[in-house]
């Protein structure tokens, strides 16, 4: 087969699966990879400097792969990383499983011994490498055959997700090459079906109270054109989930913020929304747990949920419509099936409200700047922080309580896209490489890199990877000495009687900042409020790479750690960590029922097997009278009744009482009952109650 593209032959040496692996990645567009050296890997090292690929060569190959994800999300198309064989590979799956977990696009190239060393104990050849990563890739590959890599790769891209090629590098036939979709255009996204854009203008017409929550695919509408016309035309407010900020404009009025704020409405005298549209939204952590999501109850509210993948439609809460369709195409549809003279029932007044949640002034905002001297309120240290950074950065946002404080004070630093690093696995110390694939993703913004103390030990050596590149990141470590939700999780679930908090404490001698300054960054150390500021407006002036270290309390906890947790004094309730709680088993009969006999006369009958019955007035004596089938009595003198528990020993058997009178005026009642089949028991009269021990 002839050639798709000229292929270029390296000098000084033979053309080989490195070179057809480069210059396949470059006609696919590919510009930059992330990764470590191995040995293995250098035909395609050479090959990627022959053909002009920026190569990234990080401190771990975690960072690696991470870096290409949070390029990938900056700039909206496949990352790529490289990572050698068995040890660098194994030190990648983290990044792979983060990766997937949040449906990142990454393109991951390992390599590995020759086949014929198989399974002798030969160097980096231990571990089926396509075995392992099958579980956390969607495509995963051993190319054994150089003319085929092409092919491959151009497959591998069209998965549009992650992916793991392994490649072997040997001398090539030209003449035998697979060049497959190489050449191809990339397919059109998935789009809607005709019917469910019926539905869903039916349901917005009706609607009054509507809002969109975005989620990480909502990113591509930055700047769309139908995007802007529907929302010109429905005036909807847009929240976003904490994992992604907005694809709205900082200044945009339709952006609300925040979508966990919506459970503020009704502190505000609003009721909650009518129609809910997730946007590329994923339902579950980061829509709150799923006994309190901060999005209202589908049994109140409409929801309509646009995802292109059909399988996280409907995943934890009823939808009422949904709609598998990339976002671009679902909402160009929506935009152009709305005539302009639609009337609209939305309730203008509340839409304002909606949009006003994110100037709600923060509980915290009363409180000390300084929890104790030289120790800063974690609140007000990044709120301080984030006003003080120039419009339009890039936030990477990591760490447990460190991330959760930087979420709520998020809107103060104006930036141009905020991303949650730690995703749906929680994995601390992926920030390092979302910044650093950040920062070559769009080299003209500002990157901030906010870690906590603990999760910034993970990566710390990657600021020698953003001094040798002239990375323009500023790192800030929120330092408080301890893993914070760690700490106050345990605090809040064993505080009460146990002082111990294991594994929870990090060392106060921990001195970031004299550390970046010996890998080459600018570097500050604040313990006073009044220096923040001052101190991140001259980090951020420098050309390349800084950390500024602000000294904080670990006090207060969170509210998001308190909420997760989940600790409460309900003894009948067993707490989960970090999950929703659940109802304590009672190992003990679960129903009974009681009716009183107050009259000579009076008759009661059930179906049940164990049932109360109380008479009173109580008498000094009461005669007992059995007919019919075997039952067990017991009965109890109270100072207002006499209690009977009778259980019947036959399944389905129908049980009467009947409180009849003495042989004679003078003596006391007595009470009979008998014990009959009944097929299909009956309904128990409405006067008798019933509850739950």
């Amino acid at each position: 087969m002839a050639p798709l593209f000229t292929l270029v032959q390296p000098e000084h040496r033979e053309f080989n699966g490195g070179d057809l692996l480069a210059q396949s990645l470059k006609h696919l567009g590919v510009s930059i990879a992330f990764g470590l050296h191995g040995g293995h890997l250098d035909a395609f090292l050479m090959g990627a400097v022959d053909v002009g690929i920026k190569l990234v060569d990080t401190r771990h190959e975690t960072v690696a792969v991470q870096a290409a994800e949070g390029y990938s999300k900056i700039k909206r198309e496949t990352g790529v990383c490289f990572v050698t064989a068995n040890s660098g590979f194994c030190n990648g799956i983290p990044g792979l499983a983060t990766a997937f977990a949040d449906r990142s696009s990454v393109l991951c190239i390992t390599s590995s011994s020759p086949m014929r060393d198989a399974e002798t104990n030969v160097l980096q050849g231990f571990h089926d490498q396509v075995v392992l990563s099958r579980p956390v890739t969607k495509f995963a590959h051993r190319v054994v055959h150089v003319e085929e890599i092409p092919r491959l790769v151009a497959h591998a891209f069209r998965t549009a997700s992650s992916g793991v090629p392994e490649v072997l590098f040997s001398p090539v036939e030209q003449s035998r090459i697979s060049w497959g979709s190489l050449a191809s255009p990339q397919p059109y996204p998935a789009g809607p079906h005709p019917q469910a854009i019926v539905e869903a203008v039916e349901m917005l017409k009706q609607a009054k109270r509507p809002i969109i929550v975005t989620g990480t695919g909502a990113r591509y509408l930055q700047d769309d054109a139908a995007f802007t016309k529907f929302l010109d035309m429905t005036k909807i407010p847009v929240f976003n989930s904490t994992k992604y900020s907005s694809p709205l404009a900082h200044d945009h009025p339709q952006r609300a913020g925040i979508a966990s704020m919506l459970g503020a409405l009704p502190k505000i005298g609003q009721p909650l929304p009518d129609l809910v549209i997730l946007l590329a939204c994923r339902t579950g952590m980061f829509m709150g747990s799923r006994s309190e999501p901060c999005i209202p109850s589908p049994e109140t509210c409409k929801y309509i949920q646009i995802d292109v993948d059909g399988s996280e439609i409907g995943r934890s809460q009823d939808i009422h419509l949904g709609i598998v369709s990339d976002v671009r195409p679902a909402i160009a549809s929506l935009a152009a099936a709305i005539p302009d003279t639609t009337q609209w029932q939305i309730d203008a007044d509340w839409a304002q409200k909606a949009l006003s949640l994110k100037t709600l002034p923060h509980p915290q905002e009363s409180e000390p700047e300084e929890v104790t001297p030289n120790r800063l309120h974690p609140y007000h240290a990044l709120k301080h922080t984030l006003s003080a950074l120039p419009p339009g950065a890039l936030l990477s946002v990591d760490g447990g309580e460190c991330g959760s404080w930087t979420l709520q004070t998020q809107e103060a630093a104006r930036a141009h896209a905020v991303v949650f690093s730690c995703g749906y696995l929680g994995f601390l110390g992926n920030g390092w490489g979302y910044a650093l694939g950040m920062a070559f993703a769009d080299p003209q913004r500002q990157v901030v890199n906010v870690q906590g103390d603990g999760s910034a030990g993970f990566h710390l050596a990657e600021l020698d990877t953003y001094a040798r590149f002239g990375c323009r990141v500023l790192t800030v470590v929120v330092n408080n000495h301890v893993w914070g939700m760690s700490n106050n999780g345990q605090e809040l679930i064993f505080g009460r009687n146990i002082a111990a908090r294991p594994v929870s404490a990090l060392s106060p001698k921990m001195a970031f900042a004299e550390i970046a300054r010996g890998m080459a960054n600018a570097a500050e150390r604040v313990d006073s409020i009044g220096d923040v500021a001052a101190a991140v407006k001259r980090l951020s002036a420098v050309d390349g790479p800084a950390l500024l270290e602000i000294v904080t309390s670990n006090k207060p906890t969170h509210p998001g750690t308190t909420a997760m947790v989940g600790v409460t004094d309900d003894k009948n309730m067993v707490v989960i960590p970090y999950y929703d709680n659940v109802p304590r088993p009672h190992y003990k009969q679960r129903y009974f029922y009681m009716h009183y006999l107050n009259n000579v006369g009076s008759s009661y009958s059930s179906s049940f097997s164990f049932f109360t019955l109380a008479l009173s007035p109580p008498v000094a004596a009461l005669p007992v009278h059995t007919a019919g089938v075997p039952a067990s009595i017991r009965y109890t003198h109270f100072s207002s009744s006499i209690i009977f528990q009778i259980s019947s020993f036959s399944a389905h058997a129908r049980t009467t009482v009947v409180l009849r009178s003495g042989p004679c005026q003078q003596c006391a009642p007595s009470v009979y009952f008998k014990t009959t089949r009944s097929p299909v028991p009956k309904p128990l009269p409405s006067a008798v109650t019933s509850s739950s021990e």
